[in-house]
């Protein structure tokens, strides 16, 4: 009765082990699909609320609009603007038109930010572009983002509660959210407001740089409702 028993308790240990491992090689499996395709992984993120100013940034895995892989926790150490962006958006438009995205993207990554603009439009919506038309989009614009992730799928733009194109987030350097919101401080199509307003995002990161803490840390965001998938 020893011997079976024994032999049943061996039996059960190396299902448990071979089950395991098969869950183990599974969520490889669906990683290297999902980065195969394009698409977005969260990364150990649980499923709540977008995080606020002051709480951590969450990380995620996604590819760009020339298919190169990025993960945010690989920028580690650096400050890392967020845009959400949607070349369909007159919003987004006047800001990239008038030179003022581009110039504040300049501005930031001359300062070692890292810029990643970040497209959350479903497949399905009349204004999606595909990855090599938003990238040629952002070439006429003169545009200056470190990459242009695609995230079709949502999932980023979900994790942190993006709602407008366009609306910015800045993470410092050890990882923490420091703004979230608009990118200046006039919600308007009209490209003259510009010269008037408040450019949120450079006030931030002067601010971040000279160790200071950040005045407008959550102002609203304003734009086009993004067109999620559902």
């Amino acid at each position: 009765m020893r011997s079976l028993s024994s032999s049943a308790s061996r039996s059960a240990s190396a299902a448990r082990q071979a089950g395991a491992a098969l869950n183990r090689a599974s969520r490889r499996a669906v990683m290297a699909a999902a980065v195969a395709l394009g698409s977005t992984l969260l990364m150990g993120a649980p499923a709540h609320a977008a995080p606020a100013v002051g709480q951590r940034a969450p990380d995620f895995v996604a590819v760009d609009t020339r298919g190169a892989q990025h993960k945010l926790s690989d920028f580690a150490g650096k400050y890392v603007v967020l845009e959400w962006t949607n070349p369909g958006c007159p919003f987004v438009r006047k800001h990239y038109g008038s030179g003022n995205m581009p110039a504040t993207q300049k501005a930031a990554t001359a300062k070692g930010v890292v810029w990643l603009a970040i497209n959350s439009t479903e497949r399905a919506a009349s204004d999606y572009l595909q990855p090599a038309a938003l990238d040629s989009w952002m070439k006429t614009q003169s545009a200056a983002p470190t990459a242009v992730l695609m995230d079709e799928d949502g999932a980023i733009g979900q994790a942190y509660g993006a709602r407008t194109t366009p609306h910015l987030f800045i993470i410092d350097p050890k990882g923490t959210l420091v703004y979230a919101g608009g990118i200046d401080s006039i919600p308007s199509a009209r490209p003259d407001d510009i010269k008037t307003a408040t450019n949120y995002v450079n006030q931030a990161l002067g601010e971040a740089f000279g160790g200071k803490p950040v005045s407008a840390a959550s102002t609203r965001p304003y734009g086009c409702s993004i067109k999620y998938k559902t």
